[in-house]
């Protein structure tokens, strides 16, 4: 038995389940006595939503990334984990890689150890074609995706508006007269269609025509991304800014475009994007998109916590990004 076999028995939401596991009093007494009598003829021992009453719940979240030695994870692991030890929970955090078949094992893992909920920290847990398996696990506790969405019921999704970010990135490089924009990737993620699409919106926009050959996927490696935008460079020396899914990629373009003797900002702009320490670190510093990894996870928790208070949550929310102005490039 879980929440949703209560629910439906009861004839009621599961909001309303919920809230008479918290001792919500915006239940109606009848309600809240059928409830109570299902749970008892089923022996239903609560755990999704039993914080407020301390019933068979360890306090544990399990915390979900494909790597954490990923600058960005590694970021939003620590607010997360800072966050949720603020409120009382204590985070289990698996790095699952890439590979299906380990998300699954990882999701199974976490909900053998009984955690209370789960977060899913990037896109990379959104799958091209099945995600099944995200929708099994959230009928049996609250699912939290941080920049990625699933419309699935008890699952909740906290966006980076990544695909306006974009947007307004390539519309600011073509109102500076740059047409030709080389646009790098690493994966084919829900984060990384929407970048994509706001690249091709800009263009779209501008009345002018996307080249399928200035989007270029490389592998998320330095060295990599450096050989790659050489060769494009050397192939179309038109092109007179990159912009990057990621600030890894954009620091290998920089890399390239000065072993060529090109200047930044003069010959060649850059963007980046995460606001990594990365952009931080390069000469001339990198312009990058913040795309607020810090408020993207405190809301996360915070979301969790009404959920858990029973409480009526949106499904979805979108936080917009911003641009942080550095040296190689500037509005």
């Amino acid at each position: 038995m879980n929440i949703y076999d209560i629910a439906k028995q009861a004839g009621v939401s599961i909001a309303t389940v919920s809230r008479v596991l918290n001792g919500s009093p915006n239940v109606s007494p009848k309600t809240k006595q059928k409830i109570l009598d299902i749970m008892e003829k089923e022996d239903y021992t609560p755990n999704i939503f039993a914080r407020g009453l301390g019933l068979n719940s360890i306090k544990m979240i399990g915390v979900l990334c494909t790597d954490v030695a990923d600058i960005y994870y590694a970021k939003a692991v620590s607010i997360i984990e800072n966050a949720l030890r603020q409120n009382g929970f204590d985070a289990l955090l698996c790095c699952t890689g890439d590979a299906l078949d380990d998300k699954k094992k990882y999701l199974d893992l976490l909900l053998a150890k009984r955690v209370d909920a789960i977060i899913l920290i990037g896109s990379p847990f959104k799958e091209k074609f099945d995600n099944s398996h995200i929708e099994q696990v959230s009928q049996k506790v609250p699912v939290f995706i941080i920049n990625g969405f699933l419309p699935f019921d008890n699952t909740y999704c906290i966006i980076g508006d990544e695909k306006e970010a974009m947007h307004q990135n390539v519309l600011s490089l073509i109102a500076k007269g740059h047409t030709e924009i080389l646009y790098l990737y690493d994966a084919e993620t829900y984060s990384g269609s929407q970048k994509i699409d706001g690249y091709t919106l800009a263009y779209t926009d501008s009345h002018l025509t996307v080249r399928p050959e200035l989007v270029v996927k490389v592998p998320k490696n330095l060295l990599a991304s450096v050989q790659k935008v050489k060769e494009l460079l050397l192939k179309m020396p038109s092109i007179s800014a990159v912009t990057a899914s990621e600030d890894l990629l954009a620091v290998g373009a920089m890399k390239a475009i000065t072993e060529l003797g090109y200047t930044i900002p003069e010959d060649i702009c850059v963007i980046g994007f995460n606001n990594s320490l990365l952009s931080e670190c390069t000469s001339p510093t990198l312009t990058s998109v913040d795309n607020r990894v810090d408020i993207l996870c405190t809301t996360a928790v915070n979301l969790l916590i009404d959920v858990f208070s029973g409480k009526s949550v949106a499904n979805k929310i979108t936080i917009s990004s911003k641009l942080i102005e550095r040296e190689s490039f500037k509005l």
